[in-house]
């Protein structure tokens, strides 16, 4: 998730003109989950093919999940900070974008319980979405 999330946080900075403490520490957690998804990654490259891969995948969704909150929350910190009405559009959309990935990556991780292995699948195909989007969108 690092790409998309690198290319979505350039672009979402370049849709604001000032700052506000909410919007930093918004940021901030943001970022704080960027920071911490090489774990996850790893424990998910490392079992799985194993007959551990459940608590890896679902441990991987919970955490993008948790990133996707870190989105609402900038998003919605940035509206207020939105340089025109077309950044705020897009800032909107962003925070739309985040409610989507907060369900179903939540839901995901609930599923992954039972079926890791498509689950991973899935998310590899959501990973996918989310880098031509971000990706589409520069």
């Amino acid at each position: 998730m690092r790409t998309p999330t690198q290319v979505n946080h350039h672009r979402f900075f370049r849709l604001v003109n000032k700052s506000s403490v909410s919007f930093v520490y918004a940021n901030g957690f943001l970022l704080l989950t960027v920071v911490f998804m090489p774990f996850p990654t790893a424990l998910l490259g490392e079992y799985l093919l194993t007959d551990h891969a459940a608590p890896a995948v679902v441990l991987y969704n919970s955490v993008v999940a948790v990133q996707a909150v870190g989105w609402i929350l900038s998003s919605g910190a940035a509206l207020r900070l939105a340089r025109d009405e077309t950044s705020a559009v897009l800032v909107r959309d962003g925070q739309r974008n985040g409610y989507f990935a907060l369900a179903a990556y939540s839901l995901l991780a609930l599923i992954a319980f039972w079926f890791p292995l498509s689950i991973a699948a899935v998310t590899t195909t959501l990973f996918t979405y989310w880098l031509v989007y971000s990706l589409r969108a520069t």
